[in-house]
């Protein structure tokens, strides 16, 4: 039953304006980009999270895309597996329909990297999400923030808001980015996907 199956599109970040325009918040961004493609809006959820139900991308023939539900977590960053564990319960989504957006400072900035699986590099989100799921096996869109300059902390980069250079020049882009890629992702498949969205510009 898995291809009738909805889609579960979650967007990682911290809660409260004071975080809104962090590093560590632009998997929440493209969340908000995703939901405003589509004409909707997130609205609270009990699984403690904001979340939407739509239709993401354009399918074969010009058909809307496939049912998904987007959300972003209201929990803080090192609580997510909770909220995405009920958001998969509440929703009947099986894990291997799960995409979960985070920032990764192992990526240039700007660039955007799909994958099924893997480790958590340090993220408290996804730490949280695989420890509450029992599993690594869901889909990441890996938003590339770049690394820290000198010898800040990564904690402390990414919980920075961009410079004003950075969302004048590249943060409106890379949240297109990304946003086409989850679009990429739920309606061609991760193969697929991941030749689009990789292939060099």
């Amino acid at each position: 039953m898995i291809d009738s199956a909805p889609w579960l599109v979650v967007g990682l970040g911290n809660p409260g304006p004071g975080y809104a325009g962090n590093r560590h918040n632009v998997g929440a961004m493209v969340v908000d980009e995703l939901a405003r493609r589509t004409g909707s809006s997130l609205r609270t959820h009990k699984a403690r999270a904001h979340a939407a139900q739509v239709r993401l991308g354009v399918g074969p023939g010009g058909v809307p895309g496939p049912a998904a539900v987007v959300a972003v977590p209201s929990s803080y960053m090192n609580e997510s597996g909770g909220p995405v564990k009920a958001l998969l319960s509440f929703f009947s989504v099986p894990v291997e329909r799960l995409v979960v957006l985070h920032d990764e400072i192992d990526i240039d900035p700007g660039l955007v990297r799909l994958k099924l699986g893997g480790g958590e590099g340090g993220h408290n989100g996804l730490r949280s999400i695989t420890s509450a799921l029992g599993t690594r096996d869901y889909h990441r869109v890996r938003i590339g923030v770049g690394r820290p300059p000198g010898r800040m902390q990564a904690a402390d980069f990414v919980l920075k808001d961009f410079s004003p250079t950075e969302r004048k020049e590249m943060l409106p882009f890379l949240v297109d980015d990304a946003a086409d890629a989850v679009e990429q992702l739920v309606t061609v498949g991760l193969l697929d996907a991941q030749r689009r969205v990789h292939a060099p510009r």
